[in-house]
C-alpha cells in the first residue's frame, strides 16, 4: 500500500518501504568474508600473548614450522622493512605512541599478537600455534584507571600512562557560581567496558598478485577507503595498487570503524607467502583481542538555582583507552567527545572540564556505538535527578527548566558546540503524556505499601550527527574525515547506479539512498542500484560511522542525483522542444509539468545520451554521469527516553515493564528503518545498563571471555519499545534528515539507571555504576539506613 502511494505521488522519502537488500540475506545469497572461496587459500591464526604485560625474551617457531600443513610461521623479525605505525592527533596535549602490529620486545595486553601461523586449514594453523614457544618475563600490569594513575604505577608506555590531558572551558566565574548556587549536587559515575559483539566477528582475506604487484583485501570493515590508505602505507604500495572490498558485513557498531592490525598483517602474510590468506576471528578471540569501549569514570558537580535550573557544571572525565591508540580516531576520541558534548541540550552557562585518556594493559578501545555519549547522558540525567530530590520537585520539571529555551536555537554551549533547532521541550511533553507520570506516582506509592519496588526514569539528550570536516577538525586529527562523494549514473537502458563512499553494514543504505535518488530522478527505488564498499569502484569516502550516512552520503546522493536529473531535463527539453525548467521527472518519464502529455521515456533520453550523441544539444557532453560531494557542519537529532522498571527486592533482578522513546531525526527517509535503528540501539543500551561488561582481574586477565560470562540480553530481556516520532527538519542537510544511528544506545543506560534509582529513592541509596547487576542492587538495598528500610 505504501509503495502504491509513493508511485502515485512520485515521492519515496518518508515511506517505510521494505529493505531492498533483505532478499539476499533471507535467501542465503549474501556473501560475507568467510563465504568467499578462492583456490589455494591458506588460513591464518595468531600466537597471542597470555600476559597483560611482559617482556619477550625469545620466540621459537621451529616446532610449529615442522607441523603438517604449515605454510609459514612469521614474526616481527620477518618484516624488517616495517616502520612504526603511530596514530596521531595534531595537538600538544596528545602523547604519540606506536600501535604495534606484531610484538617484538614486549606485550601490553592479553591477546596481543606475537606471531602468525599460516597453514592449509584453520585447524592446522591453530594446532601449530600451540607449538610456538614464546619465553616471557612477566611485568606488573595496570588494569584499571586507578592503578594507572597511582603514584609510581608501572608504565604501559615509556611516555607514561596519560596519553591525553585536556582542560576545556576553564570558567573564571565557576567557583563564584557554585558558592552562590541554591543547590549543588555531586556524583561519581562509572561505566563498564563493553564490546560491539557484532554477529559477524572480524575477518579478512588478502590476495597478492605478484605479476601486477597489487593487493586485494576483502575485509569486514566499516571504512574500506581508510583501510586502503592505511594498509597501502604500511605495505609501501601506491594506493592504485591496493583494492579493498567490504562485502556483506554482519554488523560493526564502531569496532570495525578503525583499521585493525589484523588487516595489515593478513596482507603482509599474503605477500610473504605468495598465497591467498584468510583470517576469521572466533568469538573468544573477539572478546579477548577485539577493540572495546565505553569504560569511563566521570566525577561531576552541578549547580542549580532556586527554580531548579542548572547553571554550572564541573566535571573530571577519565577514559580507560587500553594499551594503544587506534587509527584514525586515536585514544582521544572518547575523552574529547565527552568534554565537548557533555552539556547536551541543557543551558549550562558556566562549565569547566578536565578530560584524560588513560592507558591500561587491556585491549585497545574503538569508537563503540554512542562514543562517550551514553556516559555523558548518564552523568547529566543523574545529576538532574539528584537535584530534583534535593529541591523536592519532579526531575522532569528540572529538565524542562534546564533545557535550552525554545527561542534560543541555534545554541552555542560553553564548549563552543553549536546545537541546531530540535524538539527538546516537545519530546519531554510527549513522553510525559505517553507515560502518564501522575498516574504512575500513585501506582508507585501503592506498590511500596505492598513491598514492591517500582521506578520511573527519563533521559533527554542531543545526538550530534553528520559530522563534517569542520567538526572532525576540531579534534585536530592527523587524518580528518568529513565530506563524502556520490556518483549518479544512468546507463543506456535507463538503469541507475549510485556509487557512494559510505559503507553500510546492516543499516539499510541500499534502500534509504535509493529512496533519495528515486525522488530526484522520478523512478522507483527498485530501479536504482546503490554500490558501496569497493575502493576500485566507488569515490573516495570515509565509510559509515558516527550517524553520518543519512546526512553526508544522503546529501551527496541528493546532489549527484539532482545534477543527473538536471542533465536529463536538458536533453529531454531539446527532444521535446520545451524549456528545461518546465519539465518534471515522474514515473520513469520526462514531461511538461501540468500539460497532461506523456513526454518522453527515460530510456529514450538515455539512448540519445549514449548512442545518438549527434542528437544532443550542442553544448551537452555525451553520457549521463554526474558527481557531487557534501560536507555539512553537523546537525543534532534529539530524543527522550522513559522507562518503568520493577525490582525484585530479594534477588535484585530488574524487569523493564515499559519503555517509551520519543525521537526526532528530522525528515525520516524510511520510518521503518528508523524504528529498527531505535530498537536495536535501545537493546544495546539496556545491555550496557544491566548486563554486559568486560571484567578484568588486577593482573589484566579477562574474566568474561565467553558468552557464558559476557551476558548479552535476549528477546526475553528486551521489552516492547513504544516509539513516537517528531520531525524538525535540519537546515544543514540536503534532505532535512538528521542522523540517528546511535541515539538508542545513548539514552537507554541513563534511562534505566534513573528508573532504578527512582525505585530505590525512598531507601536513601543510589547506584551510579554500570552495569547495575542484581548483586549491586541487593548490596544497595542491604546498605539502606534502618529508617529507610522501615519505610519500605
Amino acid at each position: 500500500m505504501e509503495d502504491e502511494v509513493a508511485r502515485n505521488s512520485g515521492r519515496w522519502v518518508g515511506r517505510p518501504i521494505r529493505r531492498l537488500e533483505d532478499r539476499r540475506h533471507l535467501t542465503g545469497a549474501a556473501t560475507f568474508v568467510d563465504d568467499i572461496a578462492v583456490p589455494g587459500v591458506a588460513h591464518l591464526a595468531f600466537v597471542r600473548s597470555p600476559h597483560a604485560a611482559a617482556r619477550i625474551e625469545s620466540v621459537d617457531v621451529s616446532a610449529a614450522q615442522a607441523c603438517d600443513d604449515v605454510v609459514a610461521v612469521l614474526t616481527r623479525e620477518d618484516f624488517p622493512e616495517l616502520e612504526p605505525w603511530i596514530p596521531a592527533l595534531d595537538r600538544p596535549e596528545f602523547v604519540r605512541t606506536e600501535l604495534v602490529l606484531l610484538a617484538r620486545d614486549r606485550v601490553r595486553h592479553v591477546g596481543e599478537a606475537v606471531a602468525m601461523v599460516i597453514a592449509e586449514s584453520p585447524h592446522a594453523a591453530e594446532d601449530a600455534v600451540e607449538q610456538v614457544v614464546v619465553r616471557y618475563e612477566p611485568t606488573e600490569p595496570v588494569a584499571s584507571i586507578e592503578a594507572a594513575l597511582a603514584e609510581g604505577a608501572p608504565r604501559v608506555h615509556e611516555e607514561g600512562n596519560v596519553l591525553l590531558d585536556v582542560a576545556f572551558a576553564d570558567d573564571p566565574e565557576l567557583e563564584r557560581v557554585f558558592d552562590q548556587a541554591e543547590v549543588v549536587v555531586h556524583g561519581v559515575f562509572e561505566t563498564g567496558r563493553v564490546t560491539a559483539l557484532a554477529l559477524e566477528a572480524r575477518a579478512c582475506l588478502a590476495r597478492w598478485d605478484a605479476r601486477e604487484q597489487r593487493m586485494l583485501l576483502h575485509s569486514s570493515t566499516q571504512i574500506p577507503h581508510i583501510v586502503r590508505t592505511t594498509v597501502a602505507g604500511i605495505l609501501k604500495l601506491p594506493e592504485q595498487r591496493m583494492r579493498v572490498i567490504a562485502p556483506d558485513v554482519g554488523g560493526g557498531f564502531g569496532q570495525k570503524c578503525v583499521v585493525a592490525r589484523e588487516e595489515a598483517l593478513c596482507c603482509l602474510a599474503a605477500r610473504a607467502t605468495g598465497r591467498p590468506v584468510k583470517w576469521t576471528e572466533d568469538r573468544q578471540e573477539n572478546l579477548v583481542s577485539g577493540y572495546a569501549g565505553h569504560e569511563q569514570r566521570l566525577e561531576a558537580s552541578a549547580a542549580f538555582d532556586g527554580e531548579g535550573r542548572i547553571i554550572a557544571l564541573d566535571v573530571d572525565i577519565r577514559s580507560d583507552v587500553g594499551a594503544y591508540s587506534t587509527h584514525p580516531f586515536t585514544c582521544g576520541v572518547e575523552a574529547l567527545m565527552a568534554a565537548a558534548e557533555i552539556c547536551g541540550p541543557y543551558a549550562v552557562r558556566h562549565y569547566r572540564c578536565r578530560t584524560r585518556a588513560i592507558a591500561t594493559n587491556k585491549a585497545p578501545m574503538a569508537p563503540y556505538r554512542g562514543v562517550s555519549r551514553p556516559q555523558m547522558v548518564l552523568t547529566m540525567e543523574r545529576l538532574i535527578q539528584k537535584a530534583a530530590r534535593r529541591l523536592e520537585i519532579e526531575a522532569t520539571e528540572v529538565r524542562r527548566r534546564s533545557l535550552v529555551p525554545r527561542d534560543e536555537f541555534p545554541w552555542t554551549g560553553r564548549s563552543g558546540l553549536v546545537i541546531d533547532e530540535g524538539s527538546y521541550h516537545e519530546s519531554l511533553e510527549r513522553a510525559e503524556e505517553a507515560i502518564q507520570l501522575p498516574a504512575f506516582r500513585a501506582t508507585q506509592r501503592s506498590a511500596r505499601e505492598e513491598g514492591r519496588l517500582l521506578g520511573i526514569g527519563f533521559a533527554c539528550f542531543a545526538e550530534r550527527t553528520g559530522y563534517g570536516t569542520e567538526a572532525f577538525n576540531e579534534r585536530k586529527m592527523a587524518v580528518t574525515p568529513g565530506y563524502d562523494t556520490a556518483i549518479a549514473r544512468m546507463d543506456p537502458t535507463a538503469g541507475v547506479t549510485v556509487l557512494v563512499g559510505t559503507s553500510g553494514h546492516g543499516q539499510g543504505h541500499l534502500t534509504t539512498l535509493a529512496q533519495v535518488a528515486a525522488d530526484a530522478l522520478g523512478v522507483e527505488p527498485e530501479r536504482i542500484e546503490i554500490r558501496q564498499g569497493d575502493t576500485d569502484a566507488t569515490p573516495y569516502g570515509w565509510g559509515t560511522f558516527a550517524s553520518r550516512s543519512a546526512v553526508v552520503s544522503g546529501g551527496a546522493t541528493r546532489r549527484a542525483s539532482g545534477a543527473l536529473a538536471a542533465k536529463i531535463r536538458r536533453i529531454a527539453a531539446h527532444l521535446l522542444e520545451a524549456a528545461a525548467d518546465d519539465l518534471e521527472l515522474v514515473g520513469g518519464r520526462v514531461r511538461v509539468a501540468g500539460s497532461g502529455h506523456d513526454g518522453v521515456a527515460l530510456e529514450e533520453v538515455a539512448r540519445v545520451a549514449y548512442l545518438e550523441a549527434q542528437s544532443l544539444p550542442a553544448d551537452e557532453d555525451p553520457g549521463l554521469d554526474c558527481v557531487a560531494s557534501f560536507d555539512p557542519p553537523g546537525t543534532f537529532s534529539n530524543a527522550l527516553h522513559a522507562a518503568v522498571v520493577e525490582i525484585d527486592p530479594s534477588t535484585g533482578a530488574v524487569e523493564i515493564k515499559r519503555y517509551v522513546v520519543v525521537e526526532d531525526c528530522g525528515v525520516m527517509i524510511n520510518p521503518a528503518i528508523v524504528e529498527g535503528q531505535v530498537r536495536g540501539g535501545v537493546a544495546q543500551g539496556i545491555a550496557a545498563a544491566l548486563y554486559e561488561q568486560l571484567v578484568y582481574s588486577a593482573e589484566g586477565q579477562l574474566q568474561t571471555a565467553s558468552l557464558v560470562d559476557y551476558l548479552v540480553p535476549t528477546a526475553a530481556e528486551v521489552p516492547e519499545i513504544e516509539i513516537h516520532h517528531l520531525e524538525t527538519p535540519s537546515k544543514f542537510s540536503e534532505t532535512g534528515a538528521k542522523g540517528m544511528g546511535e541515539g538508542g544506545t545513548m539514552g537507554a543506560p541513563a534511562c534505566i539507571a534513573s528508573a532504578i534509582n527512582d525505585a530505590l529513592a525512598h531507601l536513601d541509596v543510589e547506584i551510579d555504576v554500570l552495569p547495575i547487576t542484581p548483586e549491586r542492587v541487593r548490596d544497595a538495598i542491604r546498605a539502606a539506613t534502618p529508617s529507610a528500610t522501615a519505610r519500605r
